[in-house]
């Protein structure tokens, strides 16, 4: 190894100084641009959380089911001679692991006159709002006595509850009974309508997703 003068020893030792200063030197660290924040874990939720409600809302996570429940919003289910005992309408394909519910319920003190009907299925394999249409358009041609002209597409969102997914409701203007308003909803797994004599939409949507607390698990 050759050895070193003093003025090369001196000038190596002064040009490792200055990198040194220069690598560690505050102010150069401040031209340097600094990086973009990461946005907050909790943006996205922020996001949901602002944003207005809405007619449709996601589906909560999990399979859901349903069932019959002795009363559902409020309302008694019908028992004996008098309550339904068939299927009036189409629920589409029951493949095997799905439930079908049938019921008529009461309204409180209502002793005599028409009920409100729901039919509703589970474990729905193909896309649920197309379920829904399935059922619906069955239930427009039960309350039409088969001469439906009401279609889905003229439907009303409302607010379908804690489940999520949508609920919609329509009145049947053309129907013999001009007060009669039908509502559905679907969501990840279930699709449910129901036939609400004499009342409004709104009402209509208030009792239907009132029910569907006690009919979905």
């Amino acid at each position: 190894m050759p050895s070193l003068g003093p003025r090369t020893l001196l000038a190596t030792i002064a040009l490792t100084t200055t990198l040194t200063l220069t690598a560690c030197d505050p102010a150069a660290e401040a031209e340097a641009p600094p990086a973009p924040p990461a946005p907050p874990a909790s943006s996205a939720a922020y996001a949901t959380a602002s944003a207005p409600a809405s007619s449709t809302s996601p589906a909560g996570s999990g399979k859901h089911t349903l069932a019959e429940a002795a009363t559902a919003g409020g309302l008694t289910k019908a028992t004996g001679a008098g309550a339904v005992s068939d299927v009036p309408v189409d629920p589409g394909e029951m493949r095997d692991g799905m439930h079908l519910v049938v019921a008529d319920y009461n309204r409180a003190g209502q002793t005599s006159g028409r009920r409100i009907l729901f039919v509703g299925v589970d474990s729905v394999p193909e896309d649920p709002n197309k379920r829904r249409e399935h059922l619906w358009r069955g239930l427009i041609d039960y309350a039409l006595q088969n001469g439906s002209t009401g279609t889905p597409t003229t439907a009303k969102p409302y607010q379908p509850g804690p489940f999520g997914g949508s609920l919609e409701c329509l009145s049947l203007p053309e129907s013999a009974n001009t007060t009669d308003v039908i509502c559905g909803w679907s969501d990840t797994t279930t699709a449910a309508v129901a036939l609400f004599p004499r009342t409004t939409p709104a009402d209509a949507a208030r009792l239907f997703g009132a029910m569907r607390a006690d009919l979905e698990h």
